[in-house]
């Protein structure tokens, strides 16, 4: 598949956009509207600190937390303001050729794009269900970015295919913002040694805290130490340092897997209920929280559905994919049913 032209507006384009007041929001994949009780408790009670600078002994803890969780080494993790921030950091590794994977979240390309590092898409294809062939990446590429599960496609990659990408010389980054929703987290590399590999995960969408801006990066020490080079003062705050103790104490960690186990069942029942549906095609398999549709006229379908009060998210924004593909968070059954109901006489 050719890569086609996609302006830098697009390619910033986010599913919060499509998900304006007053819609049924189909289009972010954020678990909860809120997060649960026992963290808004957590993060209202650290409110009474925050008269003062984020303490160097409250960032120890969060960074021994994150750590522990993952069993690493306390200097292989970098708390970020988000995985985005992080993001935005990789040039500051000063690769000479960038091999992104696509279809993928596009932040990373943007950062690196801007920052005139040249970039090279791994275009996937949809015949065998965007499935990642490493040795499609090119061998001079000194840093490769893909994500597992991948947005929007919900591929989960195996393991032992991104380990396949290592090269002397070479960052690995594997962009893992949805991996607590899948079970067991398999085939995540977040508690991997492996030389030139860099681990992104995110609190945000299974403790809804887009709002917050809570992420990090594992990773070599010395390829962290790169990254924050040029980091101002005190980049994370006081509330989301909260968040990394919270969300990695072993309560949430078990909520965490009953969530994802509910996503599969919840995935899973989706999937058959739109393939009732004529003229729509669900990429298989999926592991995600989220499924990719291929859909005749899809953009106007989306224009359609936003006039019933229902948001999805437009998918050509993502290189590889056109106005044919949708977006759509995986939710319980009762509430994906209005959704159903609207595609069921949109398509009828």
């Amino acid at each position: 598949m050719t890569s086609q032209t996609i302006s830098r507006a697009l390619l910033r384009h986010h599913g919060d956009v499509d998900a304006e007041p007053g819609l049924v929001d189909y289009a972010v994949n954020v678990r909860l509207a809120r997060p649960p009780g026992w963290l808004r408790d957590r993060l209202a009670a650290a409110l009474d600190r925050i008269g003062s600078y984020p303490s160097a002994a409250d960032h120890a803890a969060a960074v021994r937390a994150v750590a522990d969780r993952h069993g690493q080494p306390h200097d292989r993790v970098l708390l970020l303001n988000g995985s985005a921030e992080g993001f935005a950091l990789l040039p500051q590794l000063r690769p000479k050729l960038a091999a992104v994977v696509h279809p993928s979240f596009t932040e990373p390309e943007v950062a690196l794009t801007e920052a005139g590092v040249p970039v090279h898409r791994v275009q996937l294809s949809p015949e065998d269900g965007y499935r990642l062939h490493p040795g499609d990446v090119p061998e001079n590429a000194d840093l490769v970015v893909v994500g597992n599960p991948t947005n929007p496609t919900s591929v989960l990659h195996p393991a032992a295919d991104l380990v396949a990408l290592a090269r002397p010389g070479r960052t690995v980054v594997v962009d893992e913002a949805f991996i607590d929703a899948v079970p067991g987290e398999r085939e995540s590399l977040s508690g991997s040694d492996a030389d030139g590999l860099l681990v992104f995960r995110s609190l945000t969408k299974m403790w809804a805290l887009p709002g917050l801006r809570a992420g990090y990066v594992i990773g070599a020490p010395d390829l962290l130490a790169r990254l924050a080079a040029h980091r101002p003062q005190w980049p994370v705050g006081t509330l989301a340092l909260e968040a990394f103790r919270a969300c990695s104490e072993p309560p949430a960690l078990a909520e965490a897997e009953r969530a994802a186990a509910e996503f599969e069942t919840n995935r899973a029942e989706l999937i058959r209920a739109l393939n009732d549906l004529p003229g729509v095609h669900v990429n298989e398999p999926a592991s995600a929280p989220f499924l990719l549709l291929t859909v005749k006229d899809g953009l106007s379908i989306r224009t359609t559905l936003r006039e019933r009060g229902l948001a999805v998210r437009r998918c050509d924004t993502f290189p590889g994919l056109d106005a044919d593909h949708l977006r759509i968070a995986v939710r319980t059954p009762e509430q994906s049913e209005p959704l159903l109901t609207a595609l069921r006489e949109v398509l009828a």
